[in-house]
């Protein structure tokens, strides 16, 4: 969906069952933002995911309490070299089906394959993919069957610090049984692949399995295969809803990655699996782009001015103390004004593929996000902190020549100013500072030598 006049088109294959074409998706979207706002089925049973609404758990944040769409640019990869999108899942994004055809019920069997970027996780609930309730309300154990990724250790979880491939099994995230589900399985690592094949699967019975493996190579492991949990979860309940990125009662606070996935009825044999892993790696996932446009050098001191005319173009990002907003700086403009209009570029924090902008005139802190607005705080060496103060530099929406600077976290969200003040702002969004009159102009800088370094 195109932010500038809500427009939609479908992203078709190259081919049947190739890579989409992301030179379609390139050119519907240029010169604005684009949304996803239909991930389709591609197994004839016309299952396809929509905007995720609300739950038990969680009320989205934009109309009707809906959660958010993922950006269509946030997961570039490569196939075979050819480009195509996947889906970033960002807190607060999330898509469902709740009324689909030929999902699995009950006890009846399962199998479910993803594959996902196994850098992108958190310890929220929930980033999951799977078979989940009809009402988007929690009923019960065994109500849903789910692969998680993330580093949660709230029930079970993995050897390591994670992040880790768990079964969602509502009510609880596991990656064991027999034993209440609690605590370490260490035969479940933590994932250090860019991009992870994940496998949860449910047999009728009482038999339940977690795999998983290396999707640019090698074979898939066993992490678990026995019984489920716990009494609790025998027999199961699955109602055979589909969720993407979020709970079953839409506990929507996960992120992570998703490229492709599959669900089935029946229980796959290892067999099946393993030759579905060797199509994976046969398709030569690789990292795509995240950036464009105007280079900006890590280590070079730049300033950024905005475009937006008549009301700033006069004006630069600068802060005072931690509030970023925009000031009339000049050449004549006091030391002290230019140091705080002034911004050392490093490698992102978060993402090594994007960049993060440290104060001049505040050594160690860094402008960062926080609650959809921008502040200049001093590095904590957290995961949050380096996440939020990484962005991606792309070619400008308005202005030829210039910069838009998109947040790595929340790939939908930009930076703008809007009334004096810069905030990551989304094409049409729910807030104020959404708005899309002039977002492109808004979002568009001039980049240029520092004023002072």
């Amino acid at each position: 969906m195109r932010g500038s006049d809500s427009a939609t088109t479908d992203i078709k294959p190259l081919s049947a069952g190739g890579v989409a074409n992301a030179a379609a998706q390139d050119a519907f979207c240029s010169g604005t933002t684009c949304l996803i706002s239909i991930i389709y089925d591609q197994s004839g049973q016309g299952n396809h995911l929509t905007q995720a609404p609300p739950g038990g758990a969680a009320t989205g944040p934009e109309a009707n309490g809906y959660d958010y769409l993922a950006s269509a640019i946030g997961a570039p990869v490569t196939l075979n070299g050819q480009k195509a999108y996947g889906v970033f899942i960002s807190p607060q994004a999330g898509y469902r089906n709740d009324s689909p055809r030929g999902t699995a019920t009950g006890d009846n069997p399962e199998g479910i394959y993803a594959v996902l970027d196994g850098t992108h996780y958190n310890n929220g609930c929930c980033f999951d993919y799977g078979n989940a309730e009809t009402s988007n309300q929690d009923t019960g154990n065994g109500h849903m069957e789910t692969i998680f990724f993330g580093d949660r250790t709230a029930h079970g979880y993995g050897a390591g610090s994670g992040p880790w491939v768990l079964a969602d099994l509502e009510n609880g995230l596991y990656t064991s049984g027999g034993d209440n589900g609690i605590g370490s399985n260490p035969s479940n690592p933590s994932i250090t692949y860019r991009f992870v094949t994940a496998i949860v699967k449910g047999n009728s019975g009482n038999q339940w399995a977690i795999r998983g493996g290396n999707a640019k190579s090698g074979s898939l492991s066993t992490y678990y295969s026995g019984v489920r949990p716990t009494p609790d979860y025998n027999p199961m309940n699955k109602e055979g809803a589909i969720v993407l990125g979020v709970g079953g009662d839409n506990s929507n606070k996960g992120q992570g990655t998703f490229y492709e996935g599959v669900m089935t009825t029946g229980y796959p044999s290892d067999a099946t699996e393993d030759s579905v892993q060797a199509n994976i790696v046969a398709a030569g996932y690789a990292a795509g782009s995240l950036q464009s446009g105007t280079e900006i050098s890590v280590g070079s001191t730049v300033s950024f001015r905005a475009t937006t005319a008549p009301c700033c173009a006069t004006k630069y990002i600068t802060h005072v103390d931690a509030d970023v907003e925009l000031q009339v700086v000049s050449s004549s403009s006091t030391v002290a004004l230019q140091r705080s209009a002034s911004w050392i570029v490093h490698v992102g924090l978060g993402n090594s593929a994007c960049l993060s902008f440290e104060s001049v005139d505040s050594p160690g802190s860094f402008i960062r996000h926080s609650r959809n607005t921008l502040h200049v705080n001093a590095n904590d060496g957290s995961t949050l902190f380096a996440q939020d103060a990484t962005f991606c530099s792309q070619e400008a929406l308005g202005l030829t020549g210039t910069n838009a600077l998109r947040s790595w976290s929340y790939p939908a969200r930009y930076w703008r100013h809007y009334g004096g003040v810069l905030y990551i702002a989304s094409n049409g969004g729910p807030n104020a500072f959404d708005a899309k009159t002039t977002f492109n102009d808004d979002v568009s800088f001039a980049v240029s030598v520092g004023f002072q370094s």
